[in-house]
């Protein structure tokens, strides 16, 4: 009796150090994980934060008839290499909306070419040694300084890097995004409606079914070869327009949506179903008043 109580100790204490073993390998993994995720946090935010600043030079602007036609001499030869172009180009444009500039000079901060924010950052660049020394002699006359670069959220993209931002980006998104749920969350709920609720269980059904499955694990770039036929050889779509990328991702979304929301629909207790049919409620009555609002959360987090 005394050697199996002693057996059972060992293996008591056997067991004990080996969950202490698994809690501390445990712990230790969300240790790594952690660590790891604030190394790509600080990584992203360490090479990503020189974004929002852009560097401009304070340089003498002159709005002359020169400068209204071809903008190119509103600055002398020298700041004209390292003042941005898209500045130059609103030259004329700043004088036809307000002509009494015109015979004015003045200093500005105005932009500058992407070359010198790239040197001033401390980055590779494509500066002359001469254009380095001007701006190194800018910057001892205080004429060089580095501004938020409100430009990066309020403008399109651009072949100039100093003008270019991510607006177009943003709202691009926006329209596929939105343009994605409308077409994809009214077809996908209904069709699991019909299924679930109103479709006999028959060949066709079932080819369905099998088809919609089969249609949730098909990689993404094959949607995307899919609306490149389609949409845009076949339909003749524009190719940059929001539509062609919403209604593919609305093809590549509506079976998720619709394997989430049977599941959600088949979850909801038949008893609800009989008593709603005890008091006389049509099926589609039962289904919209009664079925659906219950499901509604199963569905919602399935479309997000």
């Amino acid at each position: 009796m005394s050697i199996i109580t002693e057996t059972a100790k060992k293996r008591l204490g056997s067991r004990r150090r080996a969950e202490k073993r698994f809690k501390l390998y445990s712990r230790l993994a969300i240790l790594v994980a952690i660590s790891f995720l604030i190394f790509f946090l600080y990584d992203m935010i360490r090479t990503g934060y020189p974004a929002f600043t852009q560097a401009e030079l304070l340089v003498e602007v002159s709005y002359s008839e020169e400068s209204m036609e071809i903008g190119q001499l509103a600055v002398d030869e020298e700041m004209e290499r390292l003042v941005s172009r898209g500045f130059l180009r609103i030259i004329p444009m700043r004088m036809q909306a307000d002509p009494a500039l015109l015979g004015v000079t003045r200093d500005e901060w105005v932009l500058a070419v992407a070359e010198v924010d790239q040197y001033l950052k401390g980055k590779p660049n494509r500066l002359r040694e001469d254009e380095r020394e001007t701006v190194q002699r800018l910057q001892a006359e205080g004429r060089v300084k580095m501004a938020f670069n409100t430009g990066f959220f309020v403008n399109g993209d651009s072949k100039l890097p100093e003008m270019a931002g991510v607006w177009a980006a943003l709202v691009g998104s926006a329209y596929v995004l939105l343009l994605t749920l409308a077409f994809s969350f009214p077809v996908g709920v209904l069709t699991a409606v019909y299924l679930e609720e109103f479709a006999p269980d028959n060949r066709l059904t079932q080819i369905v079914e099998v088809n919609i499955n089969n249609l949730a694990a098909i990689p993404s770039i094959l949607y995307g070869l899919l609306g490149l036929a389609i949409f845009i050889n076949f339909f003749h779509v524009p190719r940059s327009s929001a539509l062609v990328g919403g209604l593919t991702l609305a093809l590549m979304t509506m079976p998720v949506i619709i394997i989430s929301t049977r599941a959600a629909l088949r979850s909801v207790p038949g008893s609800i179903r009989e008593a709603a049919y005890g008091i006389g409620a049509t099926p589609w009555q039962v289904v919209w008043h009664h079925t659906l609002p219950l499901a509604l959360p199963g569905v919602l987090t399935g479309t997000i």
